[in-house]
């Protein structure tokens, strides 16, 4: 809490937002059953303020999060930018009402449906409780 310094070297949603447009690599941390840590990066994209990605549906972070649906994810960018979130995981299947413009905006982006990359394909999405947007420099990433 020392380095983030909250109002200084924070950001808020609306800038978090202006900030975190495009695909950005997310590190996602899962547990085992015993409780051990585990990590994996992913594409994330961060849509309508909850980070969404995809991943293969036999992957050992899915099992893991089926089981566990407890999650920690973070994005940074050097020492200019960190995005750090835990909460819980939701699977979106295709009848979700947010399905189709989540798959929309994928598509625009990839120029396929991630659907398409394999045989079972999960789309997920994380429904954070917690979520501090760091930056050393706010002003340098979003001027006033």
């Amino acid at each position: 809490r020392a380095i983030i310094q909250p109002g200084k070297r924070t950001l808020t949603a609306r800038q978090l937002a202006t900030v975190l447009t495009g695909m950005r690599h997310l590190a996602v941390a899962t547990t085992t059953a015993r409780g051990e840590p585990r990590i994996s990066a992913v594409d994330g994209h961060f849509l309508k303020a909850r980070w969404v990605f995809t991943t293969s549906g036999t992957a050992v972070k899915t099992a893991h999060l089926r089981a566990r649906p407890a999650v920690s994810v973070s994005h940074i960018d050097g020492d200019d930018l960190g995005v750090f979130a835990h909460g819980q995981i939701e699977f979106l299947a295709t009848d979700h009402p947010d399905f189709d413009w989540i798959e929309q905006h994928l598509v625009s982006h990839y120029g396929s449906s991630p659907r398409s990359w394999g045989p079972d394909i999960v789309y997920l999405r994380v429904q954070p409780h917690w979520m501090v947007g760091y930056a050393f420099r706010p002003e340098t990433l979003v001027p006033d």
